[in-house]
């Protein structure tokens, strides 16, 4: 059995059950860390309907917020949760401001950046520098990208 992601008539994604459940619950999560709606309807009948307006604002604000992380937890937790919403962001139309070159990623969004505070501790491989986060999540995304059945 699997369920449906839907931008109007065009099918963005259709994830196993369980995987599904899974995503479905962090973006709940993140809806609530970030204080947006993700866009995302409820699970009705295996389809997922999403508003790409509210999607559009909730991935901007999610991918500006994990870019501009230096705490490693936070950066461990998400990422792959990061990088399935850029997928399917990209399926519907979407291209993340954070992610175009030169954006700044001065944590400008949220108001707040997460920092994990440790001396001597430096900052996670590819992490502390905007453009290899980015380098990062777009390697991610589009290994994910592959694996995502529509």
């Amino acid at each position: 059995m699997s369920q449906y992601y839907e931008v109007g008539d065009e099918t963005l994604w259709n994830p196993s059950i369980g995987a599904s459940r899974l995503f479905l619950a962090q973006v709940r999560l993140h809806e609530d860390e970030l204080g947006l709606a993700s866009g995302l309807g409820p699970m009705d009948m295996d389809e997922c309907k999403i508003e790409a307006g509210a999607f559009r604002e909730y991935t901007e604000a999610l991918v500006a917020r994990h870019l501009r992380t230096g705490h490693r937890v936070i950066l461990a937790l998400s990422e792959g949760f990061v990088a399935t919403v850029l997928v399917l962001a990209r399926r519907a139309g979407i291209e993340p401001d954070a992610l175009r070159a030169g954006a700044d990623g001065d944590g400008s969004a949220g108001g707040f950046r997460d920092v994990q505070v440790r001396a001597g501790a430096p900052a996670p491989p590819g992490q502390g520098d905007g453009h290899a986060a980015r380098e990062r999540l777009e390697a991610l995304a589009h290994r994910l990208d592959r694996a995502m059945p529509r």
